[in-house]
């Protein structure tokens, strides 16, 4: 993933000066370039807001998704872009009680998903798609729209965290949650695979991960993986897993959502789940979907990133360590991503490296 600094206006502390910020806009939707930079007016807070100086952004593919117009999922005009940002807290409205200026935090990918299961509402207030995102200078926040995070975190470590660590959670510790003793497959080396491949390691589960780099193998391993499968050495992964798992399969797939899913019915055991959390290709399926589910008894999940209250959970629960390692995992992955946001950034002066 792409860790980017924003150079950031001087805030006079008593506010009676008015306060602009530098924020990037998408104005059609349908290309990388279109990235237009302006100087706008921060608005007045209202009583139950909070003023966040953003420090940090990560990129996510579906940031890739949204601005060049693939992104399933509706977004708004002219949106700006980005999930995925932290910051400290510069000014609060008069009825926050949860924060105070100084505090560091990071916002909640789906604003209005506090906690259960996701309404309409909540699936179309994602930062960066349904409300502008966090490639901004300052952003206001609901109170409710951002949590702290840990100390020992950077801001740019924080800001990984909110659609990749928070979507491995909810899969992993979602309506069938992982235990000691299960097995889980890991597709790929992206973000929520990483995230998912240390929660499941921490739980005690024994954990197989999926590669076409023997090297991203190897360092994964070094995460906790107990196995690594190269998939273009070995087509046939999914009998691969089967006898990783003694011709059983696995309690639990993250599925990502790039072509595989006939060979995840074949990898996941009898009653196991398969949770599907994305949209790298859309490929033809011959699997009859509706007939496999019958016959292995298996549970087929979407999962859309997770609430508020499994944020904090994952915010309770990392360690420096897990977020260093998604950022150097995820470095490679992102190159295109980087390159093109990176250096349109660079060009217009608002990141600095």
């Amino acid at each position: 993933m792409a860790i980017f600094c924003a150079g950031l206006l001087l805030l006079a502390t008593t506010f009676k000066m008015s306060l602009q910020s530098r924020q990037y806009h998408l104005p059609s939707n349908t290309a990388i370039d279109d990235l237009t930079i302006r100087t706008v007016d921060v608005p007045k807070l209202k009583y139950n807001e909070v003023l966040v100086k953003i420090h940090a952004v990560s990129l996510n593919y579906r940031d890739l998704m949204v601005a060049t117009g693939k992104y399933p999922m509706g977004v708004k005009p002219d949106v700006v872009p980005c999930s995925d940002g932290a910051g400290e807290v510069v000014q609060v409205g008069e009825h926050v009680k949860d924060f105070k200026i100084g505090d560091r935090v990071v916002g909640i990918f789906n604003q209005l998903h506090l906690e259960g299961a996701i309404t309409d509402e909540g699936m179309g207030s994602g930062l960066g798609g349904g409300l502008d995102g966090v490639l901004t200078e300052y952003k206001i926040f609901p109170e409710y729209g951002v949590i702290k995070f840990p100390e020992y975190l950077s801001y740019e470590e924080a800001a990984t965290l909110p659609c990749a660590a928070v979507t491995a959670w909810n899969c992993l510790y979602g309506p069938t949650p992982v235990q000691a003793g299960h097995s889980v497959l890991l597709q790929g080396t992206g973000g929520v695979s990483i995230f998912g491949l240390q929660i499941a390691h921490a739980a005690g589960a024994k954990t197989i991960i999926t590669s076409s780099s023997d090297d991203k193998l190897e360092i994964a391993k070094s995460l906790g993986a107990d196995h690594g499968i190269n998939y273009k050495t070995t087509p046939e992964w999914d009998k691969k897993v089967k006898e990783l798992t003694n011709g059983l399969g696995v309690n639990h797939i993250l599925e990502v959502g790039s072509g595989s899913v006939k060979k995840s019915f074949g990898a996941v055991r009898r009653d196991g789940s398969i949770q599907s959390f994305g949209v790298l290709e859309q490929t033809e399926q011959d699997a009859n979907v509706p007939l496999l589910c019958l016959i292995g008894q298996v549970n087929l999940r979407g999962v859309f990133v997770g609430s508020r209250k499994q944020f904090l959970a994952v915010s309770n629960s990392y360690s420096f360590l897990m977020s260093r390692c998604w950022i150097y995992l995820r470095q490679e992955r992102s190159n295109l991503l980087l390159i093109e946001f990176s250096s349109l950034m660079k060009q217009k002066r608002l990141i600095h490296t």
